[in-house]
């Protein structure tokens, strides 16, 4: 096997493979990612258990495993042929959904199921859990899209499995043996209604059903065979589509309304009750989601289709109509739509955390009933909830009966492992009492294995155990899953020890009570993080594909490393500081999380304690320390030239950039001559009269590119304020802070309060020019200073020259330019501000403006100029910021507030950025 797919031993890897989205952890002796199928091979020859894994999104733990775990979706990632005539398509298993989905769209087909992780699920994830989706009341379940099954089994052999046989004849013979022995179970016991996906689908094997050997290993969870290549079934997507979003009073109302709509031809019926959309708005910057939303206590989304737009709207009323529902809307624009869809579609892990901000977990997560006893489940569901003591928020497909809900589980204490396993108990006798199935979507896992026998006769599970015989003889494949399950309350991920190292954060971590261990397992582990084609989140992954790059595969680390079994080097450990290494800090997880995994904290505080009382890298002393050398360096035009001369001789600037551990690919940043500050000394005083407003003169702005400073004073006199800048030099700590050098960073904060508290106690707003500062004043300095009232006050006063410039009410002083604009959001803005200023004030001055929809630009502060960072640096750049301003008109503008942005354009391109204040100033008189 090549080097490239040798499987990987080294802790970062194994730790950031322990978890998927489940409540488990298992730390696996080794990870491989397969580039071929005779790779496959070779890896079930070595021996040895084997988990296969997809995108990794399984909240039943059916993804993790002790041995060896391959994960597909590096590599075997290909569509090896689509049929538009026969609407079929062929798939290796690490496909994406969404890439078969964009790939079928030209022919107007589609995949039918359709689960929320869409995204970044794989095909194969896909068929080891016999996933659905909110599709799957119109189009079926994956079994039922599944034409032919290609598979490997552990000794070698090679199957084609269809409706007829695997292609192999012992096999057939002893399914056919398996059958012929079992057959009133397999009749009375499976497929009594859709969302039974349970156990092992042998009814699929039944006569009457063709002795369908594909559909039957659908839903095996990979403890049979490992599939190399899938043909599935493609559907035809409706001409025109739109959502009738109806209202109740409460869940159980739409619950009991649930199947009719599923009788009357809706393509989905997903439920959901106030409790998400509470939750959801308690997350910072989401407290208008779901302004769509009609009245009520909850919502079924109806999704209807039809020939052509007006068609499909008066179906979605019809149906409202129908239905009796006291308040609906119908929504059909795209944005909308999209942003309805995102509240259903985040909740696995939006709901991880309850609206007073309590940790809730998956374990009950996806039981199903048929779809007309649902009402009266989910009354005494909630009845056996109140019994012990445990709060969820439910939501799920109502029009199949499945439901799911992620409890209040107090999984990190002994008392609250106990009843956890007490609540599982009683609610697997409730559901089969209500006639369901444990499991509804995500397969049975680690979950709900053990609750198989509550489900099934002694017979049937005799049966489970015969088939997984047939195919896995000696046990290896996904051991502990589905046939001689492990106990479900085994090795829990937030169990016990989660906290063994001790720590105090830095920062507050005010919305986790100040525990780093509750912070780390806010990931939910669903995976957006791993979204490839959209989205800003998570820059390094979507580089390098590499899951250890991702969120969630750093949570994981820092998870393991404060659990110190798997990592027992503690702070010191070398495999978590190089899992965080190529984090650009770009703060994206912060908003695009569905729960605001906040990784740039994160990595603050392991840095701070990493390189504690012992030599950090250059770097952290070049640029962390960045304001202070360049205030050095501009004590003076004339040293500020000097240096900046001295710079442009290669050999110097050579070995500038070694001494201070920069990347040598990169040029060196400039000094200013004269600094900002200087030229408003030499330029004097504002001119007296208007509202005094406190220009922030932060580190890039005054001394490295006054220009966007200067015209910022022009743009905010002609607005009528009178300009003041701190009287002494000020800092918000940016670097030190990104840096990981946090002590440093709190003390430079508390000084600059110190200069700023006249300012701050007369009511002045502070305008910030420099997007990663203003973050920093916003959202950093109360959680560095934490009970400290001027840091509070400077972040309420801190404004943008965006929003300052929008709200004005006096006279409008600027012209219109009229011109088109590729525009780069700095990343910090995106996460944890608003670019919604910027828009209206580009849009008041004639500017059209493209938007960089990518996210971080690539450099990111230090990132980009730190030597082995140049490759991920690059590749973000090249994902949407490059092939955008190379190929904008030379009249079009490239606009870029971050300091960073601009470089990494000018550095990268042929093109110079400007700031919003030159482009306001250019629009001036």
């Amino acid at each position: 096997m090549d080097d490239g797919t040798a499987p990987r031993r080294d802790a970062a890897t194994r730790a950031a493979y322990s978890g998927d989205a489940s409540v488990f952890r298992r730390v696996p002796a080794a990870v491989a990612e397969p580039r071929t199928v005779d790779d496959l091979a070779r890896l079930l020859a070595a021996g040895g258990p084997v988990t296969m894994r997809g995108g990794g999104t399984s909240i039943a733990g059916n993804a993790i495993g002790r041995g060896l775990v391959v994960d597909t979706s590096r590599h075997l990632t290909a569509i090896t042929a689509l049929d538009p005539d026969a609407r079929t398509a062929t798939v290796r298993p690490g496909t994406v959904l969404d890439d078969l989905r964009a790939a079928a769209a030209p022919y107007g087909l589609t995949f039918g199921p359709d689960p929320s992780t869409h995204a970044r699920c794989t095909l194969g994830g896909m068929i080891g859990n016999n996933a659905c989706g909110s599709h799957s009341v119109a189009w079926g379940t994956t079994a039922d899209n599944v034409v032919a099954l290609r598979l490997l089994l552990p000794d070698g052999r090679a199957l084609h499995a269809t409706r007829g046989g695997s292609g192999d004849d012992r096999i057939d013979d002893a399914l056919r043996r398996l059958r012929d022995s079992h057959l009133a179970p397999l009749r009375t016991e499976l497929g009594r209604f859709p969302r039974q996906v349970s156990g092992y689908g042998l009814h699929h094997l039944l006569p009457e059903r063709g002795f369908d050997v594909a559909k039957a290993l659908v839903g095996s969870e990979g403890t049979c065979a490992v599939f190399t290549e899938a043909t599935v079934r493609l559907v035809p997507v409706p001409a025109a589509r739109a959502l009738a979003v109806l209202g109740f009073p409460d869940v159980f109302a739409a619950a009991e309304v649930a199947p009719r709509a599923a009788a009357a031809g809706a393509l989905t019926v997903e439920g959901m009750a106030a409790d998400l959309l509470t939750a959801l708005r308690a997350q910072p910057g989401r407290g208008g989601a779901g302004a769509d939303l009609p009245p009520g206590g909850a919502w079924l989304y109806c999704e209807v289709g039809g020939v052509t737009p007006s068609e499909a709207r008066e179906a979605a009323h019809a149906l409202a109509v129908t239905l009796g529902a006291p308040a609906h809307v119908v929504v059909d624009d795209p944005v909308r739509t999209r942003a309805l869809w995102w509240i259903r579609e985040a909740g696995a892990g939006i709901v991880t955390r309850l609206p007073d901000g309590g940790e809730a977990w998956p374990g009950w997560e996806d039981s199903a009933v048929p779809p007309e006893r649902l009402g009266s489940y989910l009354r005494e569901l909630y009845d056996l909830m109140r019994a012990h003591g445990l709060r969820g928020v439910p939501y799920g497909h109502f029009g199949e009966g499945c439901l799911h809900l992620r409890l209040d589980f107090a999984l990190d204490d002994p008392r609250g492992v106990g009843r956890y396993r007490a609540f599982m108990e009683d609610a697997a006798g409730l559901v089969v009492a209500h006639g369901g199935s444990v499991s509804g979507e995500h397969g049975d896992g680690r979950t709900r294995g053990e609750l198989l026998s509550r489900m099934y006769s002694p017979e049937l599970m005799r049966a489970f155990a015969a088939f997984k015989r047939i195919f896995d003889p000696e046990g290896r494949l996904n051991p502990g899953v589905l046939v001689d399950p492990e106990p479900f309350d085994l090795d829990l991920r937030p169990g016990p020890g989660r906290d063994a190292l001790p720590v105090t954060p830095v920062h507050a971590l005010s919305r986790d009570g100040g525990s780093l261990a509750a912070a780390v397992d806010r990931c939910a582990g669903v995976g957006a993080c791993r979204t490839l084609h959209t989205g800003a989140m998570c820059p390094s992954f979507k580089a390098t594909r590499d899951e250890v790059h991702s969120t969630r595969g750093r949570a994981r680390v820092l998870a393991e490393l404060l659990r110190g079994a798997s990592l027992p080097d503690g702070w010191r450990s070398t495999a978590a500081r190089d899992a965080l290494d190529l984090c650009l800090s770009c703060k994206a997880c912060a908003s695009e999380c569905p729960v605001n995994v906040d990784m740039a904290t994160y990595k603050a505080e392991f840095l701070h304690r990493h390189y504690a009382r012992r030599p950090r890298p250059l770097a952290h002393y070049s640029m962390g320390w960045l304001p202070l050398w360049s205030r050095l360096a501009t004590a003076s035009p004339r040293a500020a030239r000097a240096a900046n001369a001295a710079l442009r001789v290669p050999a110097i600037a050579a070995a500038a950039k070694r001494a201070a551990g920069v990347e040598p690919r990169r040029d060196m940043i400039r000094f200013a001559a004269p600094t900002l500050r200087a030229w408003l000394r030499e330029r004097g005083p504002s001119a007296r009269g208007g509202s005094p407003v406190v220009l922030w003169p932060d580190t890039f702005t005054d001394l490295h590119e006054p220009g966007a400073g200067r015209a910022a004073v022009e743009v905010l006199e002609a607005l009528g304020h009178r300009v003041l800048v701190p009287p002494r030099a000020v800092c918000c700590g940016l670097t030190w802070h990104s840096t990981g050098q946090l002590k440093v960073a709190r003390s430079v904060l508390r000084r600059s309060l110190d200069v700023l508290r006249p300012a701050l106690e007369a009511g002045l707003p502070v305008v910030g020019l420099e997007p990663s500062c203003t973050v920093m004043l916003r959202e950093e300095a109360p959680e560095l200073l934490p009970g400290e009232p001027l840091a509070a006050l400077l972040a309420a006063r801190t404004v943008t020259l965006a929003e300052l410039v929008d709200r004005h009410e006096g006279p409008w002083p600027f012209g219109r330019l009229d011109a088109a604009a590729v525009a780069q959001v700095h990343c910090h803005q995106e996460a944890k501000g608003s670019y919604t200023a910027d828009l209206s004030v580009l849009a008041r001055l004639g500017v059209d403006p493209d938007v960089v929809a990518a996210g971080c630009c690539g450099l990111a502060g230090n990132f980009g100029f730190e030597p082995g960072h140049w490759d991920v640096s690059q590749a973000c750049a090249d994902r949407e910021l490059y092939p955008k301003v190379n190929a904008a008109g030379p009249d079009d503008l490239v606009l870029a507030d971050g300091f960073s942005c601009r470089t990494q354009i000018a550095q990268g391109t042929e093109r110079r950025a400007l700031h919003l204040a030159e482009l306001l100033r250019a629009a001036l008189p």
